[in-house]
């Protein structure tokens, strides 16, 4: 089933008629009861739906989507903001805000806002004590029991794996850790301050941090199609709750692409770097307009020979067509992907209902999609 709309005629190979049939095309190479696969270049959309169940009541690109870790970009562009507002520092240290006062060991002492939003902090991917009582529920609820105060408490009597600043490893527990943080630093809860100062800014009201009314939420499968309850995040809100529509998505990497194209390119060989701002096409608040430009702008290298860049909250890859940015995400039942490439105004974004796998073509697609589209 494709539905497909368009702002204004394009000509090819960007026009719609291209665009839709490439969606279509993409869309085959994934095995899943609902694929959405969105593209926007300037302002233009189209949009494809399909997948191997009859959709419902409501079009598959208006239900809130489970983003998993694709929420991350979310929680960095918060960050970003509240930087560019002085109210906190990327420098700022975590457990000063979090305890301050309180006895907790030198590593943790010297993680900063920055070490976790950039998985640099020395944290594991997930507190230790988690897995116990995540294991005997890993494939319904693994998140749920795991609050937000014992979230907190993880961190303060952790024994970071590394000096932070100096390695990177992916960590839905630093990210959480950062999300608690911001809420402390600002005595305002988590839902609010991401609403205030992310949401409603850029017109993001399909964006929800909670299931939403009855029957607007898609519904994740197991990989033999059986139907999932709602993800529970428990005290990992900020790494992986979020939920949106396929529409609302483009709207948000509309809004990154309008000013990525004026962003500074350069990236620096250490994890540790200074703020920088300015770029083209900001929206009219000027924190929001450096907070999108800070997102986009490279800040870190690692891996064999640094071939691995990423910006604040994004990873990126080199292309044909120019640099692109992009984050994955999944739950135990639903895929997101998000993407853009700032040179030519091309975002992406790809939902699929079902749990990833070890021949899952999702993300391949997906990421294919951003980078080979000319």
């Amino acid at each position: 089933m494709t539905d497909v709309t368009a702002a204004a005629p394009v000509t090819a190979p960007g026009s719609s008629a291209a665009m839709a049939r490439l969606l279509a095309e993409a869309a085959g190479r994934i095995d899943a009861p609902d694929v959405v696969l969105a593209m926007s270049r300037g302002g233009v959309r189209t949009v494809h739906t399909g997948g191997s169940v009859e959709p419902g009541p409501v079009a598959r690109e208006r239900l809130h989507h489970e983003l998993g870790s694709a929420s991350k970009p979310f929680a960095g562009l918060l960050l970003a903001r509240l930087v560019a507002q002085g109210r906190v520092r990327y420098e700022d240290r975590a457990a000063d805000l979090l305890a301050p006062g309180l006895p907790v060991h030198p590593a943790v002492r010297r993680i900063t806002l920055r070490h976790l939003l950039t998985h640099t902090s020395g944290l594991p991917g997930l507190p230790a004590d988690f897995y116990p009582q995540a294991v005997p529920r890993w494939s319904t609820d693994p998140y749920g029991n795991y609050p937000a105060d014992r979230v907190v408490r993880a961190f303060l009597r952790a024994r970071p794996r590394h000096r932070p600043g100096t390695r990177w490893h992916y960590s839905n527990f630093a990210v959480s850790v950062l999300g608690h943080t911001l809420a402390a630093a600002t005595g305002t809860p988590w839902e609010v301050l991401l609403h205030q100062q992310v949401l409603a800014p850029l017109g993001l009201e399909a964006t929800l941090l909670r299931p939403g009314p009855e029957g607007t939420d898609a519904t994740g499968h197991r990989r033999d199609g059986t139907p999932l309850p709602a993800l529970d995040t428990g005290g990992f809100t900020a790494a992986g709750a979020l939920r949106s529509t396929p529409l609302d998505l483009l709207t948000f990497l509309e809004a990154h692409v309008g000013v990525a194209a004026g962003a500074h390119v350069g990236v620096a060989s250490e994890a540790d770097v200074g703020v920088a701002s300015g770029a083209s096409g900001s929206p009219t608040d000027p924190t929001l307009a450096a907070a999108l430009a800070e997102v986009t702008r490279p800040v870190l290298r690692r891996g064999w020979r640094h071939a691995h860049t990423h910006t604040l909250t994004w990873f990126q890859h080199p292309t044909a067509y120019g640099p692109v940015l992009f984050h994955a995400g999944a739950t135990l039942g639903q895929q997101a992907f998000l993407g853009f490439r700032p040179g030519t105004g091309l975002a992406v974004v790809a939902t699929a209902t079902r749990r990833v796998h070890r021949a899952d073509t999702f993300v391949a697609t997906a990421y294919g999609l951003l980078t080979e589209t000319p």
